[in-house]
């Protein structure tokens, strides 16, 4: 019963620390010659915003990237990026945009995964009764830090390999697909120079052939 009470008593205090978040986590396919444009929304100022992205396939798995306060000043901006980690503090409440722009290439589309995070801090409450479970409290916040932290890191790893096995997986199907047309034009080249050899071949005969009335 003891621990029964405990537990109740920490939960709701323990869901107090741990920050509120939203997140998009989306895949899109960004054209060539277009700008693409996200928007997420901060309720407060101080709030963390977190934003990713890594190209998984096109081109040389770069992109132009370029990210807005609600007030149209440019946080953040990048050109020729393949990947990209940022967290910055949302000093103003509002829309901020987050855009990718495929100018540079004018045939291949790009795929990219990304997200966008908004995370409040966390509201640290004192316990109902000063004094009471403090130092489970405290010892129990830091685990939940830690176990975050670490979540955070494997998550990370994750996106690491996810873009690195796209980028395989893309460069083994244009390596192919150049493999198969130099096939095909090495195939129609040695078909085209066989038939017109057989063709010099027929008009020599034919034409030593040939008889002359006089």
């Amino acid at each position: 019963m003891r621990t029964f009470a405990v537990t109740s008593i920490l939960l709701p205090l323990l869901a107090s620390f741990i920050p509120q978040a939203s997140a998009t986590a989306l895949t899109t396919a960004v054209a060539a010659n277009q700008r693409l444009c996200f928007h997420a929304d901060a309720d407060k100022k101080g709030e963390k915003i977190g934003f990713y992205f890594a190209v998984q396939s096109g081109g040389s798995f770069d992109i132009d990237f370029e990210v807005t306060a609600p007030d149209g000043k440019v946080l953040l901006e990048g050109k020729r990026e393949k990947q990209g980690d940022y967290v910055f503090t949302a000093n103003s409440v509002g829309e901020y945009t987050f855009c990718f722009e495929n100018d540079m290439s004018t045939l291949t589309e790009k795929l990219i995964d990304f997200d966008i995070m908004v995370e409040s801090e966390p509201r640290r409450e004192a316990p109902l009764k000063p004094g009471q479970i403090s130092d489970k409290t405290s010892a129990l916040e830091e685990s939940i830090y830690r176990l975050r932290n670490q979540l955070t890191g494997i998550q990370r790893t994750q996106k690491y390999f996810h873009t690195r096995e796209n980028r395989g997986m893309s460069l083994v199907q244009d390596t192919f697909s150049r493999m198969f047309w130099y096939a095909v034009l090495e195939t129609s080249a040695i078909i085209g120079m066989a038939v017109f050899q057989v063709y010099v071949v027929q008009m020599f005969f034919t034409s030593t052939g040939r008889r002359y009335k006089v």
